[in-house]
């Protein structure tokens, strides 16, 4: 009776090996390529931003749409700080400027009413920063769930940020 008991939790213990673990490994490299995808096309865009100094609601809908290829859903959180050059003086006899300058904030729903209207032209020295995080569980956070019920560590969500300055004046 005893070896037989042994036999059944031998078996349980050699399926969990031949089958979960191969499974949750492969599960983590989808995430770790769907990952690697959203940064990449997140600096691509905001790489794409800086440089042009200006981004169109059809630009925007295509990065939507290249994000959403990787078959998750993601929250999408756009700032842009627009540089306000008045608090700051400039000297007539020199090109010191004395003083801050300041930036002010557009968020997320601000810049997406900018887009609808046409297209959102920045100027050097604005700041564009995008954060991507997926709402949905992948298969690889849902086997980690289950295994750290039993560890008791915290899983990790599919993310990426950019941010750049833009260096051109857009037109």
């Amino acid at each position: 009776m005893g070896d037989s008991a042994m036999t059944v939790v031998a078996i349980f213990l050699a399926a969990i090996l031949m089958f979960v673990f191969p499974l949750m490994t492969m599960a983590d490299r989808k995430d770790d390529i769907v990952t690697l995808t959203i940064r990449s096309e997140t600096e691509t865009y905001v790489e794409t931003i800086a440089t042009t100094g200006m981004t169109t609601k059809d630009a925007y809908d295509n990065y939507i749409e290249s994000i959403a290829s990787t078959g998750n859903a993601y929250d999408v959180d756009i700032t842009v700080q627009v540089l306000d050059e008045n608090p700051s003086k400039k000297e007539t006899s020199a090109v010191k400027t004395i003083g801050d300058n300041v930036y002010l904030t557009m968020y997320t729903t601000q810049v997406l009413d900018a887009l609808n209207k046409g297209t959102l032209v920045l100027k050097e020295g604005d700041i564009v920063t995008i954060s991507v995080k997926n709402k949905n569980e992948t298969i690889g956070t849902q086997l980690r769930n289950f295994l750290y019920k039993v560890t008791g560590n915290n899983s990790s969500t599919v993310t990426a940020t950019a941010t750049k300055m833009v260096t051109t004046n857009g037109q």
